[in-house]
């Protein structure tokens, strides 16, 4: 694993000092047609997606949005390299962010050191990792993630993820590490990224989202409430090719007083209409509606008869 580690390590780092406009080359004439002509990469699945969630489109608009998935995607990937040996300087001008003061202020008028903020796979999300350059030197930054299969691939995901000064925390580690954070009263913004598909037996609440009844993580605030953390939404918008700009947006500074699956509920609402506004911009590759209600149901019955 750690020569692999090293030898992908030299290649990203290497590639990603080309600039950026040489990279956008490469996005446009060798990963856009390998992924979407050559390889078709996911195209099923991602055809499928949108033509599930967009059934008033025509056959031509979905194609076009298709097309465009595909031109972004291999954007990300170039933009994700880039961002390997990108400086504080660069990013900033680049990945721009509103809200933060907010939080702060919020934090010390509540007497709250947690912030959970609720973030969706749209637009360019690894950019995210780079919040800690806009925080104050007392605010850290921290995101939940869960391991990659590849150890050596996991590792440089990790790399860059935290070379901004921003923590790591694995998805099975996430509420002992919150609850000690709590305690050390360390101001800390932490995201999560929800709108994944949970496993079978982590499913305990469903959504309208995007034409489907969708399965969603309560994680957010489940954990929210019971460490009382103050919750935002990021809403990120491309702003032009290579440029993003992420809203920190408040949903509630008293998380307790909620009902449950409120926020949960109004995340998704919130995800839902800034992907409509630019769908091309989420990830469709993702097999987000392979676990259906019907046959959630079906295993819950069988369960409850054992």
């Amino acid at each position: 694993m750690r020569i692999t580690y090293y030898i992908l390590f030299a290649f990203w780092y290497l590639l990603s000092l080309l600039p950026l406009r040489v990279l956008y080359f490469i996005s446009d004439f060798i990963l856009y047609p390998l992924l979407y002509h050559i390889v078709g990469y996911r195209q099923k699945t991602v055809f499928q997606n949108l033509t599930s969630s967009f059934p008033e489109k025509s056959l031509q608009e979905i194609k076009r949005i298709e097309r465009d998935f595909f031109h972004f995607l291999a954007d990300y990937m170039v933009e994700t390299i880039k961002f390997f040996s990108m400086s504080e300087k660069q990013i900033k001008r680049r990945m721009t962010f509103s809200g933060v003061e907010g939080i702060a202020e919020a934090m010390n008028k509540e007497g709250k050191n947690l912030c959970f903020l609720y973030l969706g796979h749209y637009c360019n999300w690894e950019w995210i990792a780079s919040l800690p350059c806009w925080c104050p030197n007392d605010v850290k930054c921290g995101q939940i993630y869960h391991p990659l299969y590849n150890k050596a691939m996991n590792k440089l995901f990790l790399y860059l993820r935290n070379r901004f000064g921003s923590e790591s925390i694995g998805m099975k580690e996430t509420l002992r590490r919150i609850i000690e954070l709590k305690r050390s009263k360390q101001k800390i913004i932490i995201g999560f990224i929800s709108d994944q598909t949970p496993k079978w037996n982590s499913i305990h609440h469903w959504c309208d989202f995007l034409n489907h009844d969708t399965p969603v993580f309560i994680g957010t605030e489940k954990i929210g409430k019971q460490v009382d953390a103050l919750i935002y939404y990021g809403e990120l918008k491309r702003i032009k090719r290579g440029y993003y700009h992420c809203e920190l947006k408040p949903m509630t500074h008293d998380a307790k007083t909620i009902p449950d699956y409120q926020l949960t509920d109004k995340f998704t609402l919130l995800l839902e209409n800034i992907i409509k506004e630019n769908p091309s911009f989420w990830l469709w590759s993702h097999k987000r509606w392979k676990r259906t209600k019907e046959e959630w149901i079906k295993r819950q019955q069988e369960q409850n008869k054992k």
